[in-house]
């Protein structure tokens, strides 16, 4: 592994590759916080399907894409007279001392869960931090991420279940608004009430230690590999979906589940 001074020589570059970029290229010189932010989000997607896949060279490749942006918009900060890269990780060492006091100081803290309380604690105490537990949730989070963060940080206050088994009786409650309002036929309360009825899902993935976006996203990966397998299957046969019956799809769908088994 590379030593800390071949570390920050290699950072240092990028740096200074970043100036010549702003100095002498017309795509680069051009770009605003505002042009950058929808690659950045695409490049964090990006990451995320890397990390999904668990492919090293991949994550290697898209960790650099992604700070590569953090540190265009720092050169963009320091132009502007508002901060630089040094501002940047220098509020985020400060950050990190003071999150973690049973690291740098004299608190105590065994268990993870410990942590996330006292983290959540002392951002509601830091000048110009989250005045409520829940200001600390980005609006534009996608929703199931949204709920799991929502649920955890309430969590981290006190607001819980005593046993997380107490859950299912809520689930359950959840599941018969959901049917009743089905029958009812009226779509609004209906969307309403399903809202409700994952947002308890997510719940119980949070109290038994699941991710429920990794869960979901897994199943996702499953479905199109089986579905691929399907759709291969059946054009090789010289045959399109829609011209198979349901019997024919699930044969060969039992035949996919039963190649991921081998």
């Amino acid at each position: 592994m590379s030593t800390k001074e071949e570390r920050l020589a290699v950072f240092g570059q990028l740096l200074d590759i970043m100036d010549e970029l702003r100095e002498k290229c017309p795509w680069d010189r051009k770009q605003t916080n505002e042009s950058l932010r929808a690659n950045t989000i695409e490049e964090t997607y990006e990451l995320c399907d890397a990390i999904v896949r668990d492919e090293p060279d991949d994550i290697r490749k898209e960790l650099g894409d992604l700070l590569l942006h953090i540190v265009f918009y720092a050169k963009i900060g320091e132009e502007k007279g508002q901060f630089d890269i040094r501002d940047v990780c220098r509020s985020l060492c400060e950050k990190l001392i003071y999150r973690h006091p049973h690291v740098f100081g004299d608190a105590r803290a065994d268990s993870s869960r410990k942590v996330e309380q006292s983290w959540e604690q002392l951002k509601l105490k830091e000048k110009g931090g989250n005045r409520t537990v829940l200001e600390g949730v980005p609006a534009a989070l996608p929703s199931l991420v949204k709920a799991y963060r929502i649920q955890d940080k309430a969590r981290n206050a006190g607001f819980d279940w005593e046993k997380r088994e107490q859950v299912w009786d809520k689930i359950e409650e959840e599941w018969n608004e959901l049917k009743h309002e089905l029958a009812q036929g009226d779509a609004d309360r209906t969307e309403a009430e399903f809202g409700d009825f994952l947002f308890s899902l997510v719940n119980a993935a949070r109290l038994y230690q699941i991710n429920p976006d990794n869960a979901l996203e897994r199943t996702n990966q499953k479905f199109i590999r089986r579905f691929c397998y399907l759709e291969a299957h059946t054009l090789h046969q010289g045959r399109s979906l829609k011209d198979m019956t349901l019997t024919e799809m699930d044969a060969l769908w039992n035949e996919a589940k039963q190649t991921e088994q081998r």
